[in-house]
């Protein structure tokens, strides 16, 4: 694509309203910042009209594809209850809109990264502006390259290459980019303020720096790196209640390292959970089209887990009676805006990609694995989130592998529905022996540990291989 989707949008939540030529762009600050702005475009809106990627779209890998949850019975669309059940193949649509919304993602950076670079802009905006570019750019490619392992490394706009020629390029190159990409990123403010708040700063560009190291198991640089997002000049610290990180109200706050913007029936909205917002504006008690996979992550709650009640419903109160309803099933709650209950409005609560609790859960796991045993300061992280949601405290003398169960524990109740549990099976070996526990996930096999490359990219360009098993 040669062309950036924007005019003079430069607000996170506003959608792209028209095409500019790339040789008719590029002209002035203002330019420059609604490139970028339409790069981040690219997280919580599709040109197409699909679900956007942090709205929804990355729900169906990340999430619906775990032993977490599953698709409900008002989910027609066969590709998506195929994700659910992990019988996905590779002409499943819903890993194509995935693949194709990310490097859509991917060329609209490059194409800013490469135009801004050569404007005669204020260095400090110029730099800022790519760097920013460079840290969407980063997490992307850390999204593709966990789903699919060697993927396709584009650096420069699509214009410039033949794309029928491009191959899968190593994994272990894809991820020297990456930290590449993210160390740039670590000279990016320390925060914003006004129409600003809301963009990448060093805190975030640090932390997915972070779990770069972890998934890597470079567990010495992701406890260094943790360590300097948990000391550094940020304020970052836990919401002393839970359902704080999903507030309207409290959007953008002290949890909150980085996240994808979302507005209600303005602009960018967050459509993960539209199917069950149309569901509530009657209030009727049919299945919605995201449940949990099975009992056993609810049981898994400790009794008065203020996690528990943040993550799951059963009832909800009727705006326009102030009467609790009850209803017929177990549902995901995180992203459901109570605000829009009685209408038909996407909601607008924001997605967390980076949050402190994250930060301390990383740090702690990096720590046990590094020193070989759980330290001081390791326990000191962990039961930071077991305290702020109400648990009692991890007592001292864990054996390594018992911490790193409760690590692993921890991080699969704090996180539910946020796009991470298909990526910590995935880094620790756990695909088959979690997901199988779920009776009615039984197909998933050793070549789940990685999704297909879908075959509309093959049958475009042979040079493109598949993936074991696929």
């Amino acid at each position: 694509m040669a062309a950036i989707g924007l005019s003079s949008c430069n607000k996170l939540t506003e959608n792209p309203k028209s095409i500019i030529v790339a040789n008719q762009f590029y002209q002035t600050p203002n330019d420059a910042i609604s490139a970028v702005t339409a790069v981040y475009s690219s997280l919580n809106t599709d040109p197409g009209g699909d679900f956007p990627m942090y709205g929804r779209q990355l729900y169906f890998m990340a999430d619906a594809a775990t032993d977490d949850e599953t698709e409900g019975n008002a989910a027609s669309n066969a590709d998506v209850r195929a994700m659910g059940s992990i019988t996905y193949i590779a002409n499943n649509n819903r890993i194509q809109a995935n693949w194709t919304q990310h490097y859509m993602g991917i060329n609209w950076a490059n194409v800013a990264i490469d135009n801004i670079s050569a404007m005669q802009l204020d260095t400090t905006l110029k730099n800022r502006l790519v760097r920013e570019s460079k840290f969407i750019r980063a997490l992307l490619y850390f999204n593709l390259v966990r789903f699919f392992g060697d993927v396709p490394l584009v650096l420069h706009q699509a214009g410039d290459i033949n794309q029928t020629t491009v191959v899968r390029t190593p994994a272990a190159v894809v991820y020297k980019q990456i930290i590449a990409d993210l160390t740039d990123a670590e000279n990016l403010p320390v925060s914003y303020s006004g129409n600003d708040i809301g963009r990448a700063t060093s805190g975030a560009a640090k932390t997915l720096l972070a779990k770069v190291y972890l998934t890597q198991k470079d567990w010495k640089d992701a406890s260094s790196k943790c360590l300097e997002v948990i000391n550094g000049p940020y304020g970052y610290a836990l919401f002393s209640n839970f359902a704080d990180v999903f507030n309207k109200s409290t959007k953008n706050g002290k949890e909150h390292i980085f996240s994808v913007q979302f507005l209600s029936n303005s602009g960018a909205s967050n459509s993960r959970d539209r199917i069950m917002t149309d569901v509530f504006s009657g209030f009727s008690s049919k299945v919605p089209p995201d449940l949990p996979a099975d009992s056993s992550i609810y049981k898994a709650y400790l009794p008065g887990d203020t996690r528990k009640a943040v993550t799951y419903y059963s009832t909800l109160t009727n705006p326009a009676t102030g009467l609790p309803y009850k209803f017929s099933f177990l549902g995901l709650r995180k992203f459901v805006d109570t605000t829009q209950l009685l209408t038909s409005i996407e909601d607008g609560i924001n997605f967390p990609v980076l949050r402190y609790a994250d930060v301390l859960l990383m740090y702690a796991e990096a720590v046990n694995e590094d020193q070989g045993s759980p330290t001081d300061a390791a326990y000191a992280a962990i039961n930071q989130v077991r305290e702020r949601a109400h648990i009692h405290d991890l007592t001292t003398g864990l054996s390594q592998s018992d911490f790193r169960d409760s690590v692993y524990q921890e991080r699969r109740l704090e996180f539910v529905q946020e796009g991470q549990r298909w990526f910590d099976l995935a880094r620790t070996g756990r695909i088959v022996s979690a997901i199988s526990k779920v009776a009615a996930k039984k197909a998933v096999s050793d070549k789940n540990s990685l999704f297909p490359i879908p075959q509309a990219e093959i049958n475009v360009n042979p040079n493109v291989t598949q993936n074991p098993g696929w």
